[in-house]
């Protein structure tokens, strides 16, 4: 069956690399619990203020268990 999960996190000026690794954890920590999940795609969208400013990203993995 194929399924799909989001993982979200904030976007802190100075802080992107921190928090880009800590969102790659939260996905392999994700895909650790689940050994027998298949991963089929992932796709990163950034989230933004109304000037523009980018203050938070979407992944979203598709995957089949």
């Amino acid at each position: 069956m194929y399924k799909v999960k989001t993982f979200g996190t904030e976007m802190k000026v100075f802080h992107v690399h921190e928090e880009l690794e800590r969102l790659d954890d939260q996905v392999n920590r994700f895909f650790a619990d689940r050994p027998r999940a298949r991963l089929i795609g992932v796709s990163d969208m950034p989230v933004t203020d109304e000037s523009g400013t980018t203050i938070g990203l979407l992944r979203v993995v598709a995957y089949e268990e």
